[in-house]
C-alpha cells in the first residue's frame, strides 16, 4: 500500500485541531532540518516495508539448480537434491476408516514406514517425466522397438539403473489393438505405429524392488476416444472404491458398472463397451510383480479383503470385443517363478542362461531383447527348458477377438495407514 504523503504547508492548531495556514515566516533551517527529518522517516519506513515483503521468500526451500533436459537425461535423484520425493495423490479412506486420517497410532506407523514410501516415491516419479518425453515423441510412422528402446534407455537414465537395486521393472508392453497385454517387439520385429492403432503402453521402474506399475492408452484417432474415456475412468472408480478391509469383488462391481457405461462409435458401428473378465489387477509385493491377490474388473470376484500396507496396481482394460483374451502370438515376455526352489538342470546352457537371468533380473520379468542386450546368444533351447522345469513363467500376449479394440489404463497405490496414496498420479491421468 502507497504511503500516504504529509502536506506541510498546513499544521492542526493544539488548542482545537482546526487546521490554519502557514504564515510562511518560519525559519527556513528549522524547516530544512523537519523536512530532511521527514525524508529520513520515510526512507526508514520504505525498508522496513521492503524487509516485510521478502520475509515469506525467504522461509520457503529454493529451487534446485537442475533443471530436467530434453530428452530428459538427469538422474532425478539429481534433481531432488534433498532426497525427498513428491508423494503421490492422497486420497481419505471413507466413513468406516476416516478415523485413520488424525490417529497419532497410524502416524508413526507411517514415520518408519517413509525410507519404503520415498523408494516407491522416486520411482514414480521416473514413471512421470518417461512418460511425458514419450508422449511429445510418439506419432504414427515409429518402429515399435525404436520406441521401447528409447522409452528403456530414458528409465535406465533417469533411474540411474544398478543392477537390481534399481531399474526396469518389467518389459515394456506396447500392445496394439486387439492385442489387451504382454505384448512387446523381439528383436528384427517390424511392427509400425499407425494413425488408426489402439496402443497400450504399460512399463514399470523399481527402486529395491519397490516396484511401480502403471500404464496409459495412446490414440491418435480421436474417434477411439470414448474407448479411452471408459477405461481411464473405471480405473479412477476402482482407485476411489479401494481401500483398507474393502473386499475385492466390491472394487471389481463398481468397476464394471462405470466401463459398461460407455459406447463407442468406429467406422459407422456402435460397440458397448466391456470389462475384459479374465483380466485383473494385482497386489504387489517386493520384488514380485504379481503379490498373490487378485483385483477383479468384473462383479462376482473374490471376497478377499486388501490390507494395510499392501500395493495395488488397479488397471482396467475396455474392449470392443468378447471381453475375454486368450494367450496367442510370439511370446516376449517371461519372469522367473518367485517361490521356485532348487531344481536340477542337466542343460548346461541352461544353467549359464540361469545364472545371467538370476544376476540381472531375479524374480522381475524380463523380454528376449534384455537378453539380447547383454551379449546372450542361441538362447531360445535352453530358455525353453527352464520353462519346462517351471524355473521361468513364459507370459505370451493376451488378445481379444481380431479386429476389436483395447484400452488400459493403471496406477499403483499404496494402502497407507492413515490414507490411501495413489503413488503414480500425474498432471497426465
Amino acid at each position: 500500500m502507497a504511503e500516504e504523503k504529509v502536506d506541510t504547508t498546513h499544521v492542526p492548531t493544539e488548542e482545537n485541531g482546526t487546521v490554519e495556514p502557514s504564515s510562511g515566516n518560519e525559519d527556513p533551517a528549522v524547516q530544512n532540518d523537519e523536512d530532511e527529518e521527514k525524508e529520513a522517516t520515510k526512507k526508514k519506513k520504505k525498508k522496513n516495508k521492503n524487509k516485510k515483503k521478502k520475509a515469506p521468500s525467504e522461509q520457503t526451500s529454493p529451487p534446485s539448480t537442475l533443471q530436467q533436459t530434453d530428452p530428459p537425461s538427469i538422474p532425478v535423484n539429481e534433481l531432488f537434491t534433498s532426497g525427498e520425493f513428491p508423494e503421490g495423490e492422497i486420497q481419505n479412506y471413507k466413513d468406516d476408516n476416516l478415523w485413520r486420517t488424525t490417529s497419532e497410532e497410524k502416524r508413526d506407523l507411517e514415520r518408519l514406514e517413509k525410507p519404503i514410501y520415498n523408494s516407491v516415491r522416486r520411482a514414480a516419479e521416473v514413471h512421470r517425466q518417461v512418460r511425458k518425453y514419450i508422449r511429445s515423441i510418439l506419432k504414427p510412422g515409429m518402429l515399435m522397438t525404436d520406441l521401447c528402446e528409447t522409452l528403456e534407455n530414458t528409465v535406465r537414465k533417469l533411474i540411474a539403473e544398478n543392477g537390481l537395486e534399481a531399474g526396469i521393472a518389467f518389459p515394456t508392453g506396447c500392445s496394439l489393438n486387439w492385442v489387451a497385454a504382454h505384448w512387446t517387439p523381439n528383436t528384427g520385429d517390424k511392427t509400425v505405429l499407425q494413425y488408426d492403432d489402439v496402443m497400450k503402453l504399460d512399463f514399470g521402474t523399481h527402486i529395491d524392488g519397490y516396484i511401480v506399475d502403471c500404464a496409459f492408452t495412446v490414440a491418435f484417432n480421436p474417434m477411439y476416444d470414448p474407448l479411452l474415456e471408459a477405461s481411464r475412468e473405471a480405473t479412477n472408480t476402482g482407485i476411489k472404491e479401494s481401500g483398507i478391509d474393502v473386499r475385492l469383488c466390491d472394487v471389481g462391481a463398481a468397476i464394471q458398472e462405470v466401463m459398461e457405461s460407455y459406447e463407442v462409435e468406429i467406422n459407422g458401428k456402435v460397440y458397448q463397451v466391456k470389462s475384459i473378465r479374465n483380466l485383473n489387477g494385482h497386489s504387489i509385493g517386493r520384488y514380485q510383480i504379481h503379490a498373490g491377490k487378485s483385483v477383479p474388473i468384473v462383479k462376482g470376484g473374490e471376497q478377499t479383503k486388501m490390507e494395510e500396507g499392501e500395493f495395488f496396481a488397479i488397471e482396467t482394460f475396455a474392449s470392443t470385443g468378447k471381453g475375454y483374451v486368450r494367450e496367442d502370438l510370439e511370446c516376449s515376455h517371461y519372469m522367473k517363478n518367485f517361490d521356485a526352489g532348487h531344481i536340477p538342470l542337466r542343460l548346461p546352457r541352461a544353467k549359464q542362461l540361469l545364472a545371467t537371468i538370476n544376476k540381472n533380473f531375479s524374480t522381475l520379468a524380463f523380454c528376449r531383447r534384455y537378453l539380447d542386450r547383454l551379449g546372450e546368444t542361441k538362447y531360445l533351447m535352453a530358455l525353453k527348458n527352464l520353462c519346462d522345469t517351471g524355473i521361468v513363467q513364459p507370459y505370451p500376449p493376451l488378445c481379444d477377438v481380431k479386429g476389436s479394440y483395447v484400452s488400459q489404463f493403471e496406477h499403483t497405490i499404496l494402502l497407507r495407514p492413515t490414507c490411501k496414496e495413489v503413488i503414480s498420479r500425474g498432471d497426465d491421468y
